[in-house]
């Protein structure tokens, strides 16, 4: 599950887009860990905090303590409860102290999201008004963050700190051997991301798709890769470096969807409930929280999750590529927007 603390950003990323005040009727930390509870209570295992950007959350730490007690089998309903919390950021506000800090409460992951290794690069890809120079000082300022995870005991060896970046055809192509290379140095797994038509404001083309195989291709003739191929429910295929530096992956959602074993719930951070990164409208589960409204009688928020979930239908990513396969033209859905969905 991945649960959005805020709809805020610190950066504006063009592919995301993200809002620059939350949603009216943000959910409380009480209504959080309730939620989760009722998630891990229906066998959710792993839990993502997202955004926006979750360390403008100031109770993120709180969170995280709070959530501890979900780790382990759950009395009330017999489910393993949470084995993992992780946490998505661009890495910016992760000072040495909040890293600290997060390890302490229990966090056990984080993935730093970085699109460029140098300041033009960053500077077109976070959206940011001030040029190289402002680009140098977010990049300065993330790789710090990286530093400080893994002193704080984020071991990228062990998968707890990762890099994610979003590549898109024409803007920062050339960004993949550099990002590559950043990550073989520091020993961190590389995530590469297919520019998504997610939301309806990021100006997505078919055209600013560079397709994972040709990111894995130019990276392996670069450095050759040994394939892993792709969990059941993961978002990721996997390779290896075949000289032992580590490992890479990419996330096709549109070249090669995965809608058929996709097991991603999401939840904004005013509790409305999503099946699918690119659905047009979600689940609110205040009232079952609150239980303020009519449709909260007689049903357990457990319920309406089960509900929910056992309707789900999605599939956009695989009906997108059957469209383009045909040359199909139908009209574009509206989807919510990434930064409120939390990517």
């Amino acid at each position: 599950m991945r649960l959005s603390l805020t709809a805020r950003c610190n950066l504006a990323c063009p592919y995301c887009c993200p809002d620059s005040h939350d949603p009216p009727e943000l959910l409380t930390l009480t209504e959080r860990v309730q939620l989760v509870s009722a998630a891990a209570d229906l066998g959710f295992g792993r839990l993502r905090l997202t955004g926006g950007e979750p360390l403008l959350h100031r109770g993120l730490e709180e969170l995280v303590s709070a959530l501890q007690p979900l780790r382990g089998p759950q009395a009330s309903s017999g489910s393993p409860g949470l084995s993992e919390i992780a946490l998505t950021t661009n890495g910016v506000l992760l000072s040495a102290q909040r890293a600290q800090g997060l390890r302490a409460a229990g966090l056990d992951r984080i993935t730093v999201s970085l699109d460029g290794t140098d300041g033009a690069s960053v500077a077109l890809m976070a959206g940011l008004a001030g040029g190289v120079a402002a680009g140098e000082a977010v990049l300065d300022k993330v790789l710090a963050a990286l530093d400080h995870a893994s002193a704080a005991g984020f071991d990228p060896a062990g998968g707890a700190l990762k890099l994610n970046a979003v590549i898109a055809r024409g803007r920062n192509e050339h960004q993949l051997l550099p990002l590559a290379e950043l990550a073989r140095q520091r020993g961190i797994e590389l995530r590469l991301i297919e520019f998504m038509d997610v939301g309806n404001r990021n100006g997505w083309q078919p055209d600013l798709v560079l397709p994972a195989a040709e990111m894995v291709r130019r990276i392996g003739a670069r450095w050759p890769l040994v394939p892993l191929g792709r969990q059941a429910h993961g978002t990721a295929s996997r390779w290896r470096y075949r000289d032992g530096a580590g490992h890479l992956a990419v996330v096709a959602s549109i070249s090669a969807p995965f809608c058929g074993d996709c097991d991603r719930l999401r939840i904004t951070a005013d509790g409305v409930a999503y099946t699918c990164l690119f659905a047009s409208s979600g689940l609110d589960l205040k009232p079952w929280l609150r239980r303020r409204a009519p449709s909260a009688a007689g049903e357990t928020l457990g319920g309406a999750m089960r509900s929910l979930w056992s309707q789900r239908h999605d599939r956009y990513s695989e009906e997108r590529a059957e469209e383009q396969s045909s040359g199909t033209v139908t009209t574009q859905r509206s989807h919510a927007e990434m930064a409120y969905l939390g990517g």
